[in-house]
C-alpha cells in the first residue's frame, strides 16, 4: 500500500513538474516555432529563385551572348548610397536586388559586420548600386526606386533594410506602407515612386553591371579608391554571390596592404 502511495506521489510530482515546465516554457517554444517559420520562408524563397533561373536557361539562356568576363576598371560611384567615409581607402560596391533573398541573407548576415569592421573604423566605404533581376523579380525594379526615393529624405539605408526584412511585400502598396512606418514624407515619397524619378540612375546601374562583367546578385566589386578623385574606385576584385564574411575579409585586407 505504501508502495503504491509513493507511486502515486511520484507521478502526480513528475505531471506537476511537467505542467511547470511547460508554462515555463511556452513562450520559448512559440518563438522558437516562428524562428523555424521564417527559415522555411527562407529556404522556400531560394528555392524558388533557383528553379527560376534554371527554367531561364533551359529557355535559351544558352543561347544568348556570352557577358564578358569581370576586368579590372576605374568605376565612378556617382550619387550612389554610400556609407563610410569619402576617402577611405577601399571601396566596396554591391550590386543588389531588393526581392533577392540571397541578397537578404547577405545583408542581415555579412554587412553589419563589414560595416562594424571596416566602414566604422574609416578603412572603407560601402557603395550600393541597384540591380533588379526583373525577369525573375517583378517587385525589384520599383523597390530599387523605392530605395532612391527614401534617399531624397535622408532614409536609403532604413528603407533597404525594412525592404529585406520584408521581401514578400514589396508591391507598391508595401512600399509606400514601409516609407510612411520609417517617417518619410507620404506625399514626397508617393510623387516620387509613381514618377519614376530615379529609373535613369536604376538604368545606369544596370549597365554598369554588364560592362564589369557582373552577374547575378549579390554581386561585389572591391578596389583602391582614387586618392585624387574619391567619387571613383579603381575596381580589381569580383566576389560573387553571399560569401562569408571571411571572404571579404581577405580581399580587403589584401587591398589595405597593397596600399600602404
Amino acid at each position: 500500500m505504501n508502495t503504491a502511495i509513493k507511486i502515486i506521489f511520484a507521478a502526480g510530482l513528475c505531471l506537476y513538474s511537467f505542467s511547470a515546465l511547460s508554462a515555463n516554457t511556452k513562450q520559448e517554444i512559440s518563438e522558437l516555432q516562428e524562428s523555424i517559420a521564417g527559415l522555411k520562408e527562407g529556404q522556400e524563397a531560394m528555392q524558388k529563385d533557383l528553379e527560376e533561373i534554371k527554367k531561364l536557361v533551359q529557355e535559351g539562356a544558352r543561347a544568348a551572348p556570352a557577358r564578358a568576363a569581370f576586368r579590372e576598371q576605374d568605376v565612378s560611384i556617382g550619387d550612389s548610397p554610400v556609407i563610410g567615409e569619402s576617402k577611405a581607402t577601399v571601396t566596396l560596391i554591391e550590386f543588389s536586388d531588393y526581392q533577392c533573398p540571397f541578397c537578404s541573407r547577405h545583408a542581415r548576415d555579412v554587412m553589419p559586420q563589414i560595416v562594424a569592421d571596416y566602414v566604422d573604423t574609416g578603412k572603407l566605404k560601402y557603395v550600393m548600386f541597384e540591380n533588379p533581376i526583373t525577369s525573375i523579380h517583378k517587385n525589384a525594379y520599383n523597390a530599387s526606386l523605392a530605395a532612391l526615393c527614401a534617399g531624397d529624405q535622408g532614409k536609403y539605408w532604413e528603407m533597404h533594410d525594412i525592404m529585406f526584412a520584408n521581401q514578400r511585400e514589396l508591391g507598391v502598396d508595401g512600399l509606400k506602407s514601409f516609407a510612411a512606418s520609417i517617417g518619410l514624407n507620404s506625399s514626397e515619397f508617393d510623387t516620387c515612386l509613381d514618377s519614376k524619378k530615379y529609373e535613369k540612375q536604376v538604368n545606369s546601374d544596370l549597365a554598369t553591371a554588364t560592362k564589369l562583367g557582373v552577374r547575378g546578385t549579390p554581386g561585389f566589386v572591391l578596389g583602391l579608391t582614387d586618392s585624387k578623385d574619391p567619387g571613383k574606385a579603381k575596381v580589381s576584385v569580383y566576389i560573387k554571390g553571399a560569401q562569408a564574411f571571411d571572404k571579404f575579409k581577405a580581399n580587403i585586407e589584401q587591398l589595405l596592404d597593397s596600399a600602404e
